[in-house]
């Protein structure tokens, strides 16, 4: 028969009932055999001593301190442990591999490491531990009990050293640092991982591809990646997650929560990550370099993309058309082309945009807001990419290389425009007439000669035009600005196109060949006007008398017959005429210059149509 006794604690007020197992032992190994029930967590110690110490967990009491740092301790035991981590004293030692420990329990528990002795064995699933501590811990998995809470927030655990490391949230105390850069951190096993972005140590590899990594959570999460498990469900949407956090911050987007606030602008951002990538917008730092071209990013993710400009890399392929591009985003963006998906909404005039950019761009359209500005010229702009744009023309950078024929381009969407010159894609087709175009501006452009659009109007004179660039040229008519020099004989001209043309009266250069009868041209305009010789088109019409003609500057001659109109008038005797080259004829007569000789007598005459008549006389 048990013989049971009880007894009360007078140190800490407590009754603790305790009993023996067996009457027949000597009176020191009943006292071992006692055991003592802590009326709080049920926890029972084979000793009265071992009881008080773990008593002063549900009290809090921790009358020892220590003198160097005021830190308190529950028991003598502790603190003195603790007073080596001053006085840097391990005195027990590993004789396996040399390791040094401040307790002899740490020592023992160690040497099982080399021994594997796992002694203590969980009864529901049959797992072995080295110390029965760990066991214990364990169990709680089993039964999720928590008897650790902390006092700060009620939230519990299931032992005392998650519970001290989730404290340190509430205290700031990160008393583990880094001897190579001071950083500091809660637990040991951060700074352990931590200290691996300095040894660069990456001791966990994937089975199937080989990549290495530096924490066994971040393995686990990229073997997702083969496996295709997404075991993190969202309530709200039923999506699926790879990892608890990446769930974590989805569920942001229902709750609205965004608990990181910029301290310097007050913008708030879902992810600590989002907070940090931002700061670098008020501090300038871009710590990622290319190797190749030395240009700097702010993001990883933006390095990654950029050197695929360099390698040429396109990992994401579109499962409509077969095109590739270099990041998952662009892949998404274009992929809307096929969908029609414009998800983003302008609140002024309710355009509608399948890039979040491209709205905030076009709202500064309706605020006039031009948050960007060049260093060098003072000229504002709306986006950064504009303002990026703009600085090449001072730094005359062009960084995209066509690998046909190497012309280089300031923008890669100038490149990809180009390119369509070589492969002769036209992807945008006109609704009204079936006309294909190479770009989605030149496609808005050609629409307006079907609804007659003209949404640029001229300040001075109030003449519309369909595009900015058209009217850009004319206000050049009202300033005189001609800002386009030739270098060969000095004349100016008002657009480059005009001075590329007019260069190629020196350089003889006539690039635009006819398919019909090889014929060159200098321009593609005198190449188109051309081959209407060929195929009869005469698409300009006279409204008052149903004539045709070739082009528009014909059929503007033209109507002058109806409307009278002589602008051009000679400044010698004052007669008009409604064309420039009549004028020109006309003023031979005055300067007494023939320029037109006769090659079979060499007589002279002051118009082509004098010398063609003469001509006859010899035929």
């Amino acid at each position: 028969s048990h013989q049971l006794t009880g007894s009360s604690d007078v140190h800490t007020g407590y009754h603790v009932e305790t009993f023996s197992t067996s009457r027949e032992q000597p009176q020191e190994d009943q006292r071992d055999k006692r055991s003592h029930h802590c009326p709080h967590c049920e926890e029972i110690f084979p000793f009265l001593s071992k009881l008080k110490i773990h008593l002063k967990i549900h009290t809090g009491e921790k009358p020892y301190s220590c003198s160097d740092c005021l830190k308190c301790f529950k028991t003598s035991t502790h603190l003195k442990v603790h007073q080596k981590t001053h006085t840097g004293e391990k005195p027990y030692y590993c004789s396996d591999c040399g390791k040094r420990f401040k307790t002899s329990t740490q020592l023992k528990v160690h040497q099982k490491t080399h021994t594997g002795e796992k002694p203590y064995y969980c009864s529901d699933c049959g797992t072995s531990f080295s110390n029965l501590g760990t066991l214990k811990t364990h169990q709680r998995i089993h039964t999720g009990e928590k008897p650790y809470s902390c006092s700060d927030c009620g939230a519990s655990f299931s032992n005392l050293g998650t519970l001290k490391t989730h404290q340190r949230i509430h205290t700031g105390d990160k008393p583990y640092v880094c001897s190579d850069c001071g950083k500091c951190f809660k637990t040991s096993t951060e700074l352990k991982v931590h200290r691996r972005t300095h040894t660069g140590e990456k001791p966990y590899y994937c089975s199937d591809c080989g990549t290495s990594f530096s924490q066994l959570s971040h393995l686990n999460s990229h073997e997702r990646i083969h496996t295709g498990e997404k075991p993190y469900s969202c309530s709200d949407c039923v999506k699926y997650f790879k990892t608890s956090n990446e769930l974590k911050v989805h569920q942001r987007t229902h709750t609205g929560e965004k608990p990181y606030v910029c301290s310097d602008c007050g913008k708030c951002f879902k992810t600590s990550t989002e907070l940090k990538v931002h700061r670098r917008t008020h501090t300038g730092e871009k710590p990622y370099y290319c190797s190749d071209c030395g240009t700097s990013f702010s993001q990883l993710s933006h390095l990654n993309s950029h050197e695929r400009i360099h390698t040429g890399e396109k990992p994401y392929s579109c499962s409509d058309c077969v095109k590739y591009f270099k990041t998952s985003i662009e892949l998404k963006v274009h992929q809307r082309t096929h969908t029609g998906e414009k998800p983003f909404f302008c609140p002024d005039c309710g355009t509608s945009f399948s890039q979040l950019s491209n709205l905030n761009s076009h709202e500064r359209i309706h605020t006039g807001e031009k948050p960007y500005s060049c260093s060098d010229c003072v000229k504002y702009f709306k986006t950064s990419s504009e303002l990026k744009v703009h600085q090449r023309t001072h730094t005359g950078e062009k960084p995209y290389v066509c690998s046909d024929c190497i012309i280089c381009f300031k923008t890669s969407t100038e490149l990809k425009v180009h390119q369509r010159t070589h492969t002769g894609e036209k992807p945008y087709s006109c609704s009204y007439c079936g006309k294909c175009l190479k770009t989605s501006n030149e496609l808005k452009v050609h629409q307006r000669t079907h609804t007659g659009e003209k949404p640029y109007v001229c300040s001075d004179c109030g003449k519309c035009f369909t595009t900015s660039t058209h009217l850009k040229v004319h206000q050049r008519s009202h300033t005189g600005e001609r800002p386009y020099y030739c270098s060969d004989c000095g004349k100016c001209f008002k657009t480059s196109n005009e001075l590329k043309v007019h260069q190629r009266t020196h350089t003889g250069e006539k690039p635009f060949f006819c398919p019909d009868c090889v014929k060159c041209f200098k321009t593609s305009t005198h190449l188109k006007v051309h081959q209407r010789t060929h195929t009869g088109e005469r698409p300009y019409s006279c409204s008052d008398c149903v004539k045709y003609f070739k082009t528009s500057t014909d059929l503007k001659i033209h109507q002058r017959t109806h409307t009278g109109e002589k602008p051009y008038s000679c400044s010698d005797c004052g007669a008009s005429f409604s064309r420039l080259d009549t004028l020109k004829r006309h003023q031979h007569i005055h300067e007494g210059e023939k320029p037109y000789s006769c090659s079979d007598c060499v007589k002279c005459f002051k118009t082509a149509t004098e010398l063609k008549v003469h001509q006859r006389t010899h035929t």
